[in-house]
């Protein structure tokens, strides 16, 4: 695994290849069932205050990105809410042990985001226990690779793509504005997939581009209320997610497609998530930040 992050160190060496062929996993795949572990900063990320007192809503921050982020927000002051599915209690409870140790309140709200009364829910519980809503961070997603592509998807799986990743960001949008003020934050998670997409992920990679384009959009249209709107794009990063949706072929050659050579670690995507969400990123807004190991995200 890595060195301490602020180390300057040879970035296509600071993690090894994660993927094995070894370690599938049922989805939605649980971080403890993995053979190789993933860094979600645990014991390498130091905050410095740039989020002190600010009120966070996390989606799938379970595990992965989402796990990252949520430990980093803490650590630079914000309490955290973090949704997720009820299969992946353990997880959530463990990422909501590390918000806590960092001095910040932990809130957790179970449940499918597919419905947009979920995602109501979601909203209307981070109201109740903050007051408000400083940064929204759509995070959560769904995929299931396919060899055949367009062939072998069906329409419960396309469906269950775009409700999870592109209805559920409009409901959660939608719901949060209202107890969102001027200087606040929405950050949307892409990937490098709505620029280079993978056949055997058509549909998440088009879930994917929708993301871009409607932050985009959603940051112009939110200009006159001070609300700034924002993604990130990651390329290849190794969370439970991987082993629960690749079969073995492609989990050992995972990250390889990179310029680096290798996948990222989730810690390495949480530092651009504390950016967007503080004042520094105060010029920034219908942005995309590519976070790919050196892909062209145009």
């Amino acid at each position: 695994m890595s060195q301490d992050q602020y180390t300057q160190q040879d970035p296509t060496q600071q993690h090894s290849q994660p993927g094995s062929g070894d370690q599938t996993v049922e989805y939605p795949g649980r971080t403890r069932d993995l053979d190789v572990q993933p860094d979600h900063g645990e014991h390498t990320y130091r905050g410095s205050g740039r989020l002190e007192g600010k009120k966070a809503v996390i989606t799938g921050g379970d595990s992965g990105i989402g796990r990252a982020v949520a430990i980093a927000f803490a650590r630079e002051g914000a309490d955290v809410l973090i949704s997720y599915l009820e299969s992946e209690e353990t997880d959530a409870k463990e990422t909501a042990r590390w918000v806590t140790e960092a001095g910040r309140k932990a809130v957790t709200v179970p449940g499918d985001i597919r419905t947009e009364e979920q995602c109501r829910a979601i909203v209307d519980r981070a109201a109740q226990e903050f007051g408000k809503i400083d940064v929204l961070v759509s995070n959560a997603a769904y995929q299931m690779s396919q060899d055949g592509g367009i062939d072998d998807i069906t329409t419960e799986q396309f469906d269950r793509v775009m409700k999870t990743n592109i209805y559920a960001m409009f409901w959660l949008v939608k719901a949060a504005l209202p107890h969102m003020e001027a200087g606040s934050s929405i950050i949307t998670t892409s990937s490098v997939q709505a620029f280079s997409p993978s056949p055997h992920l058509l549909d998440y990679a088009t879930s994917k581009a929708a993301i871009v384009n409607f932050t985009k959009g959603l940051g112009h249209n939110l200009v006159e209320r001070g609300i700034r709107a924002n993604s990130v794009a990651p390329g290849p990063v190794w969370t439970p997610l991987i082993p629960a949706t690749m079969d073995e072929k492609k989990l050992e050659s995972f990250g390889a497609q990179s310029p680096m050579g290798r996948a990222a670690q989730p810690a390495e995507l949480a530092p651009f998530y504390v950016f967007l969400a503080s004042q520094e990123s105060s010029y920034m807004t219908s942005e995309v930040l590519g976070v790919t190991g050196g892909s062209p995200i145009t």
